[in-house]
């Protein structure tokens, strides 16, 4: 019989952070991400993970459906295929430690990169590259948000298209995560219906909510506290990572 208060930790942190990913269009994922990689296989967290990304993220992208780039969102199709391609050859499964370092170093080498070396969604090539590279991303850490965004960063594109187009390309990418992972598990990581159930329910009701907020908020204000935030939970999951890595 399963614990109530892992059904209830579980429920309480799919249910927030998809409300955070709902208005920021990333951030609710490295945390819920770094909730599940606590206490679960790492397997089990990121089977959960996508589950639950994808539910957020397609319910966004559902929501938003109007404000979709269609032809980004299958320029980065392309790149997803062939991340996936090159992962199911390679059958690589992180540890809990790497997880978190990639994690929390992912967002300070996002923001050394010089913008202008990156590819814009909106330019040649640009879809594609982010595509691979977000796809190989989410099999390493489980999240790719903070990746994502270098490659919008710089495209006059309003908020709602970027979240928009941002959550259709996430809700593949993390389908590609939950296929990949979970033909991985074993029968003692397996997770029951119900776990599954409830991160996809509670997913639903925070997107929602989410929709209201980011209606008030104007692209100055959307850009500097996305910011704010996936540097200040990069950097507590740097420190976890380093830590357990150096007590093992």
């Amino acid at each position: 019989m399963l614990q109530a208060g892992f059904l209830l930790i579980t429920a309480f942190s799919v249910l927030a952070t998809s409300f955070i990913s709902g208005i920021f269009g990333m951030a609710g994922g490295m945390i819920l991400m770094g909730v599940l990689v606590a206490f679960m296989p790492v397997s089990a967290a990121m089977v959960l993970h996508g589950a639950a990304q994808l539910t957020s993220n397609g319910w966004r992208a559902f929501l938003w459906r109007t404000h979709v780039d269609v032809r980004i969102f299958g320029r980065f199709l392309v790149g997803l295929l062939l991340a996936g391609l090159l992962f199911a050859f390679i059958g690589f499964i992180p540890d809990r430690a790497l997880v978190l370092i990639t994690l929390g170093v992912v967002p300070f080498l996002v923001l050394a990169i010089p913008r202008r070396f990156v590819p814009q969604v909106t330019t040649r090539g640009g879809a594609e590259m982010c595509g691979f590279l977000n796809t190989a991303m989410q099999f390493l850490a489980g999240v790719s948000g903070p990746l994502l965004d270098i490659f919008y960063v710089r495209t006059d594109m309003d908020r709602r298209v970027v979240v928009a187009t941002k959550a259709a390309c996430q809700a593949c990418a993390h389908l590609a995560k939950l296929v990949y992972f979970g033909q991985a598990l074993s029968g003692s990581d397996s997770l029951p219906a119900l776990v599954v159930g409830l991160a996809v329910g509670c997913a639903i009701i925070g997107t929602s909510l989410s929709k209201f907020v980011l209606e008030r908020l104007n692209d100055k204000q959307f850009r500097r506290w996305t910011q704010v935030l996936v540097m200040a939970i990069g950097t507590v999951y740097l420190v976890q990572g380093v830590h357990l890595l150096m007590t093992r």
